[in-house]
């Protein structure tokens, strides 16, 4: 089982990233984590460009990541107490065209860290409503991971809270079994 990790941050050593990374120690066997770091490359959304019979290329690349994976997991900063304006550009890319939608009946999950007090909660509510508007299956759950700069182990870069890691294993059960029977019919 694929998961692709989208990380909202183009941040080098983003708190976002390391909770990607985090997660795909802790998928259950079976299932690998891929990360998708070219967030940077998708253009800014046109719907001229959309009408092209060729998308930019770093969409492409997108759309091409999200149709090989089998599942999502997004990890997202929180600036002006919202989604990053990179990750929703690549959601709105994702979302079109409407009837062939790389993220049409896709499961997948957002997870979320900052530096502030509330670990990007309202990031990761707006990155599930633009997802859901996108059509794909989205888990109603978040993980808000406060103080990220105290939450990482310097060394490993492994969550030192061991509640927040059962409750991304919790998550990350929850977005496996809604593929498994998806994969089951294909086999």
């Amino acid at each position: 089982m694929r998961i692709l990790g989208i990380s909202g941050s183009l941040r080098r050593d983003s708190y976002n990233t390391k909770l990607l990374r985090e997660a795909g120690r802790l998928l259950p066997p079976g299932a690998e984590l891929v990360e998708f770091d070219g967030l940077k490359a998708v253009a800014p959304y046109d719907a001229d460009d959309e009408a092209s019979p060729v998308p930019p290329r770093g969409v492409f690349e997108l759309r091409a990541a999200i149709a090989e994976a089998d599942a999502i997991l997004i990890a997202t900063p929180e600036y002006n107490h919202s989604i990053p304006g990179v990750l929703k550009n690549a959601i709105d890319w994702a979302s079109r065209p409407k009837a062939e939608a790389a993220l049409k009946n896709k499961p997948v999950a957002v997870i979320g860290t900052s530096a502030g007090m509330f670990g990007a909660v309202w990031a990761q509510a707006e990155t599930r409503k633009a997802l859901a508007g996108a059509g794909a299956r989205v888990i109603d759950r978040e993980l808000p991971v406060a103080s990220a700069d105290e939450q990482f182990h310097p060394l490993d870069g492994r969550l030192v809270d061991e509640d927040l890691q059962t409750e991304l294993g919790g998550i990350l059960h929850e977005l496996v079994a809604e593929v498994q029977p998806a994969l089951q019919r294909a086999s």
